[in-house]
């Protein structure tokens, strides 16, 4: 019997390696392309479908409306019914994995319908006018002449949905919903930095610009054509639909309080519930995350405390210590940003000869350093984006590098959680496995941000582990300044959204002011990343003690890996099939 390669035994909670139902594959397969299909901006991060009818959607914008949120929720609801009428028990180990994480996903669709409100359409975070810049500026592909064509086609969309979205924030604030004042002044900031620039100098024009002379089956004339087709939108329509959100947030601006969490909005307790939920994939309360995190800040400063005294700093809080570590490493060159780019690059490519140690399995897909765009450097956290399945795009570990000062102690953390081996290795590793089907392997269906984010910090926890700070005290301060960090933030989120923290009191417990902003803005996100490495740690140490001599951490990386984006509890079950059935090497394949 063949093997579902990475997942073998790996049922839930079954004993018995089932058939593969056909009839469920084909269903999944047909309900993924209907749901990516209603999506056109999923579909083109993906190009999940054939190429014509793709060619199609890379020409629109998915709509932000109440009327299209009520249509995916009765699109997710019809997915549950569909769903609930296959007998699990008749499916083989891995779809069972991938039922529950279609349901899993589904659910938090329909569960989080009724707190929209709370999202906020122009959060300095996330908001519409950041992530429509963000998307055609980075990520719909500019490959040949025709994708010059669609991008121009969805340029003329981004007026509407900026209309769209001044026309929910109004009816949110008419119902209470406005954004803290921090909240509206950051992002009058970010449309007033958007704005400030001539037309040809735009986001919108200078990227495609810098992108189409790349292009082989362009000509200059053809180029300077469609620079100035895209300099004339943005200059009639997109230019002006930004002024009207900005007049909008304007307007509200003497109208909001700087109270910080959702526990000050109507029924806040329970959106912030539906929000640890979804990003932690646990039924964890708000108090049981504020006191896990207070232990784990306390355990964690105890630690730092003696590296420190190593170092000569005594005197002062860990915070206090840090701070002034930072201080006395700050780069002396007038603009160090080009010399701390090529720091990233050097550190990333000391990861990926290091990981070799602890991974047998690595993504094929090349990942790069890049400079966070100014349009949002000084409001953005570093993150990663994935690269592109056609190979014209690599993985992107994206640093903002805003200054004046500059984040020099945890540089090699930073690197290990974004790129190798943190989320490169997670998503590209995921995108590449033959063995998962394609809607998990595009993550169609997420598991949350838990599996994601655990893993990214548990990276950074395996680099400690295997020495690759050996000799360098002060790159392991930052190690564990970042594992601090992110014990902080469960702390902080909690004390916010469900304690009526103020935004000071979150910056004075340790947490810089742009990133309690971002907390504010995506409320529970920040709980993710600590109880899933958590949850991680605990399985391997379970997985150890199951397996003995038996156990491999190159085979656990590989069936962590290769299970993909799936809720914690799932995790847990493919880790304890895995462990079960004696660790059975994964027959894993990749492109």
């Amino acid at each position: 019997m063949k093997l579902r390669h990475v997942l073998p035994l790996l049922a839930l909670g079954a004993t018995a390696l089932n058939a593969a139902d056909a009839a469920f594959d084909q269903w999944t397969e047909t309900f993924a392309a209907d749901w990516v299909r209603a999506n056109p901006t999923v579909s083109t991060l993906q190009q999940y479908l054939p190429a014509s009818e793709q060619d199609a959607l890379d020409r629109q914008l998915t709509p932000i409306t109440r009327e299209f949120r009520a249509q995916r929720v009765a699109a997710a609801q019809a997915g549950l019914a569909a769903l609930a009428k296959f007998d699990r028990s008749r499916l083989d180990p891995a779809q069972r994995t991938s039922a529950a994480v279609i349901e899993w996903s589904l659910r938090g669709v329909v569960e989080s319908e009724p707190f929209a409100d709370y999202g906020f359409v122009f959060n300095q975070f996330g908001g519409l006018h950041v992530n429509i810049v963000n998307f055609l500026s980075q990520s719909h592909p500019i490959r040949n002449k025709r994708d010059i064509e669609n991008y121009l086609a969805r340029l003329a969309l981004v007026a509407g949905r900026m209309d769209d979205g001044i026309a929910l924030a109004k009816d949110a604030a008419a119902r209470g919903f406005l954004m803290p004042d921090f909240i509206t002044r950051s992002a009058i900031g970010q449309f007033e930095r958007f704005l400030a620039d001539a037309p040809r100098q735009n986001r919108f024009v200078a990227s495609l610009d810098e992108r189409a002379a790349k292009l082989k089956d362009v000509t200059p004339e053809e180029r300077a054509q469609f620079a100035a087709a895209a300099e004339q939108t943005t200059t009639e329509a997109i230019i002006p639909a930004f002024k009207r959100a900005l007049a909008l947030l304007q307007e509200q601006l003497p109208h909001t309080t700087d109270h910080a969490g959702l526990c000050w909005l109507p029924g806040g307790d329970r959106a912030y519930a539906n929000a640890l939920r979804r990003f932690t994939t646990t039924d964890m309360t708000a108090e049981q995350i504020h006191e896990l995190g207070l232990k784990e800040v306390a355990r964690i400063e105890q630690e730092m405390d003696g590296y420190f005294r190593q170092l000569g700093y005594q005197e002062g809080s860990i915070k206090e210590r840090m701070e002034k570590l930072e201080h006395d490493r700050q780069p002396k060159d007038a603009d160090p940003r080009p010399v701390l780019l090529a720091k990233f690059e050097e550190i990333l490519r000391d990861a990926e000869r290091r990981a070799k140690l602890v991974f047998d399995l690595t993504p094929k897909a090349p990942v790069v350093v890049k400079r966070e765009p100014p349009f949002t450097e000084k409001t953005a956290a570093a993150h990663y984006t994935g690269p592109a399945k056609d190979g014209s795009r690599p993985g992107i570990f994206w640093a903002p590098l805003p200054g004046p000062t500059f984040e020099m102690v945890t540089m090699r953390t930073l690197v290990y959680h974004e790129g190798v081996p943190g989320h490169h290795f997670q998503i590209a590793l995921q995108r590449e496995t033959d063995s998962l089907p394609r809607f998990r392997r595009d993550g169609v269906f997420g598991g949350g941000s838990a599996y994601a984010e655990g893993w990214a910090l548990y990276a950074e926890q395996l680099a400690a582990e295997n020495n690759w700070y050996e000799g360098d005290i002060v790159g392991r301060l930052g190690q564990l300044d970042d594992e601090l960090f992110r014990a902080r933030r469960l702390v902080v989120d909690t004390g916010l959204h469900a304690m009526k923290w103020t935004r000071q009191q979150a910056i004075d417990y340790g947490i810089k002011a742009s990133e309690v902003e971002r907390y504010v803005a995506n409320p529970g996100q920040a709980c993710a990343y600590k109880i899933g490495m958590l949850k991680i740690l605990e399985l391997r140490a379970k997985a150890q003690q199951a397996l003995g001599a038996k156990f491999s951490i190159k085979e656990f990386h590989n069936v962590v890996l290769q299970t993909g984006n799936v809720p914690l509890a799932v995790l847990e079950q493919v880790i304890d099939g895995w462990s079960a059935a004696g660790a059975v090497p994964a027959a894993a394949t990749t492109h």
